[in-house]
């Protein structure tokens, strides 16, 4: 019976997760599921793999139809030995994205508990951490990897706490398990920020340690965190080991160029330009739209309604009123630093006003970390406006130039400042005794509160409320209308100040009458609660709702074959497709062919380049050699058109000669003019190894052929017969770990010619070759997948056991 009292409420609070969870996105219990645009991409991206995965029942973790080929590692690869995985299948239980947003709930409630937090207080503080507006948004445009690691991320700083507090049994195994599942999300920029929050927390905890002169407890804590995280990264050692290789491959490793794609010499040696990795810099006056959400305008489509000034202007130029309304249901009224913003970056006003209530009333000293661990993160999102601080971390901190968006660091202060709240409403009940504590404890926040509200209204006429975009509507538009859209920004602005300030008022009074003994306890914190999650709610619905769900159907296939790609598919020989408007950022032709674009955040860096330096001068040559068959165009009417490209050179064919360079930029610059059906470009100086007679002067025969004969993404198979030795040419990405050439059954050496694509020597005669995809780093990383994995489980029992044991030696020694 004991037993059931200590896990009720904590059993009814998983099930109210689960019931908010599927309230919010209710429309999947009708069957229907949210269309987010990055999943369309990557559903695109996927497409070839997913299709053998249903024919072979294994994994290719290669795939053709993006880039023209790369690795699966990071397109939902399933590696072997993921119990990891498994168990975060468990814990996601629920239809996407509720699966999500009940994992946001857990997670929050488990740290909030190791915080001392009673179960009622935790529930309303996670259901407040998951409706953080930025949290939802993301989930509304497919952001799925990202969610899933910030869902762990405070499980893991509990862990850490437990750890710190000398719980070193229960914290480490809670370190090693959140841990393990936060890597195992796959969204490395997201557990490097937790990292630099990690980094805060061990600091404040090791200092106390140190000033209190238990040196041994430290280096108990710190060996227990150590083990923890050694067999959690164990734990997914072959994505973390795969990714890694892949890494070298993608545009988040550095190039070998030294010059741009203008000719002009490279001054930046980084893989991500400093421009780029800072393109999505938060504004510094933009911060206050972490309580007042449209403060800069909300989103590059806001819904104004009918009572804005466009409207007006749209029907004093005499358009339609249904159309009128249509147009301004989707305004561009953002106006901040960002190039693109989907929805603002909103805490809750409440969430603010009980956060700044903690550092007045709370005494425990770990709410300054959860402060600096916010305040750090917010000044690190400002970028390139403020490149003091950015500029030294991209120079001097290992590994932050690899991620861009700077400004999505923010997932920090968006866990900490719930933390505060909860910290502030928990402590402002506890000091009822004390009432002169709470009083002044509460004005202070409320003259904060509503201080800052009353600066930024009389701020208003310091801001010139212009957007990025403001030129191109006052060229195609008129001045009217750019007027019209600032009126409306201005409109946006004041209103939800006036919205803050309102919900600052109603939240001060509430608590001001608990004080005066007007509310009880439980009243007053279920109104707080209310307009805490009211507050947040109501945001949220403006950028994701029900209308963002769609049929299965559409999620299965969300792009529509046209009448170009029926034609294209007639052609059932292998080869490649150019999508002209998609360039090489859509997944759109990877759904139905083998293209060379794609979609994804870190492609294969040598295509990108390819892109770049050729494909995009109109170098037909290049094409030909990736045996692009058919290039998707659009006519003057707007129709795409399917032209087919005679000059492609196939899937492989004898050259008669090599031209020997000894550098990337050489091999680049050798394409601008080359004839690819006859002679390959080589860097002798970096495999020459692999190319025996590399630097021998001879003619090489091409009257033999070669063809096709089987094709899978992780194998091909050829027939050559050719009179003499040859030089073959196969139009197939280089990949130099995993891919192994056989001829006649015999492991034989290739090579990377024409900076992409492989070469090998073919003996005279007639002779099979084939090309299958075997990576060791699946293999090598697969047992260490298991080891860790049987480590962690032995751990595990062998943790409550000792527990278990303790509990009752303390016990008996209790009844001595």
């Amino acid at each position: 019976m004991k037993i059931v009292n200590k896990f009720y409420p904590h059993a009814l609070v998983v099930l109210g997760f689960i019931l908010v969870s599927l309230i919010y996105f209710y429309p999947v219990l009708q069957g229907k599921q949210i269309f987010q645009s990055d999943i369309a991409q990557y559903t695109g991206m996927a497409k070839e793999q997913n299709d053998f995965r249903a024919a072979e029942h294994a994994e290719p973790y290669w795939t053709n139809s993006a880039f023209g080929g790369m690795p699966t590692y990071q397109l939902g690869a399933n590696y072997p030995n993921d119990f990891v995985g498994k168990i975060d299948d468990m814990l996601r239980f629920l239809p996407r994205p509720a699966d999500y947003l009940f994992l946001y709930f857990l997670g929050f409630y488990g740290l909030l508990l190791v915080l001392k937090t009673d179960p009622l207080k935790a529930f309303i503080g996670a259901i407040a951490f998951g409706f953080s507006t930025y949290l939802i948004i993301i989930l509304g445009v497919g952001h799925n990897a990202k969610a899933h690691a910030i869902a762990y991320m405070p499980l893991v700083i509990a862990g850490f706490i437990l750890v710190f507090q000398k719980k070193y049994i229960w914290g480490g195994l809670l370190t090693m398990f959140a841990v393990a599942l936060e890597v195992n999300a796959n969204h490395f920029q997201m557990t490097y920020y937790l990292l630099i929050f990690l980094l805060i927390l061990s600091g404040y905890f090791t200092f106390n340690f140190i000033k209190d002169k238990e040196y041994k407890p430290l280096l108990i804590a710190i060996g227990t965190l150590a083990v923890a995280g050694i067999f959690a990264i164990g734990a997914n050692a072959a994505n973390l080991m795969a990714t890694s290789e892949y890494a070298k491959f993608s545009t988040r490793s550095n190039s070998e160029l030294t010059f741009n794609p203008d000719g002009t010499r490279k001054t930046n040696e980084n893989a991500l330009s400093r421009e780029y990795i800072t393109e999505y810099s938060y504004g510094i006056a933009e911060s206050f739209n972490l309580i007042a959400p449209r403060l800069f305008g909300g989103s590059n489509h806001e819904n104004i309604g009918t009572d804005s000034s466009m409207y007006s202007f749209m029907m004093e130029q005499g358009v339609p009123a249904s159309q009128a309304e249509d147009f301004v249901s989707g305004m561009p009224t953002y106006w901040g630093d960002q190039p693109i913003v989907a929805a603002p970056a909103y805490i809750g006003v409440v969430v603010f006003f009980l956060a700044v209530l903690a550092l007045f009333i709370d005494e425990r000293k770990i709410k300054y970390v959860f402060l600096s661990g916010a305040l750090f993160s917010l000044v690190l999102s400002w970028g390139k406006n403020f490149s003091l601080l950015t500029d030294f971390f991209i120079d001097y901190v290992p590994m932050y130039d690899k991620f861009r968006a700077v400004s999505s660091i923010q997932v920090i202060l968006e866990l900490c400042f719930p933390v505060l709240a909860v910290m502030g409403i928990q402590s402002f009940f506890k000091a009822k005794e004390e009432p002169k504590l709470q009083q002044k404890a509460l004005i202070q926040t409320g003259v904060f509160g509503i201080g800052v509200i009353l600066i930024l209204v009389f701020a208003k006429g310091f801001f010139h409320f212009t957007g990025s975009n403001d030129n191109y509507f006052l060229q195609s538009y008129g001045a009217a209308f750019v007027d019209a859209l600032k009126e409306d920004r201005k409109s946006l602005y004041l209103a939800d100040l006036l919205r803050s300030g309102f919900f600052i008022v109603v939240t001060f009074g509430a608590l001001w009458l608990f004080i005066k003994n007007k509310f009880s306890q439980t009243t007053t914190l279920v109104i707080v609660a209310l307009l805490m999650i009211f507050d947040l709610f109501f945001v949220d619905k403006k950028y994701v709702s029900a209308k963002d769900f769609v049929s299965p159907v559409q999620i299965a296939a969300p792009f529509q074959e046209t009448p170009a790609d029926a034609k294209i598919l007639e052609d059932t020989t292998h080869y490649r497709v150019f999508e002209v408007n998609g360039n090489m950022s859509s997944a759109r032709a990877s759904f139905f062919h083998h293209s060379i674009g794609g979609y994804h955040a870190a492609k294969p860096r040598r295509m990108q380049q390819l892109f770049d330096y050729q494909i995009a001068k109109n170098n037909l040559e290049v094409l030909n050699m990736l045996n692009v068959k058919y290039v998707i165009q659009t006519d003057k009417e707007g129709k795409e058109i399917p032209t087919i490209n005679p000059d492609a050179n196939g899937n492989a064919w004898f050259v008669s000669s090599v031209k020997l360079v000894n550098k990337a930029d050489e091999v680049m610059k050798a394409l601008d003019h080359l004839d690819t059906k006859k002679v390959a470009v080589f860097n002798v100086h970096e495999h020459e190894g692999k190319f025996r007679n590399a630097r021998m002067k001879k003619q090489w025969d091409t009257t033999g052929t070669i063809k096709l004969v089987q094709y899978k993404p992780n194998y091909i198979k050829y027939q050559s017969d050719n009179g003499k030795d040859g030089l073959a040419v196969f139009s197939e990405i280089y990949y130099k770990n995993g891919w192994n050439a056989y001829i006649d059954g015999q492991l034989t050496d290739h090579f990377p010619v024409d900076y992409v694509l492989r070469a090998m020597e073919i003996p005279g005669g007639k002779h099979t070759i084939e090309f299958k995809f075997e990576p060791n780093v699946i293999k090598t990383g697969g047992t260490i997948n298991l080891v860790s994995s049987i480590g962690m489980f032995v751990l595990l029992i062998g943790g409550i056991y000792f527990e278990r044991k303790k509990q009752n030696t303390n016990k008996s020694e209790f009844k001595v």
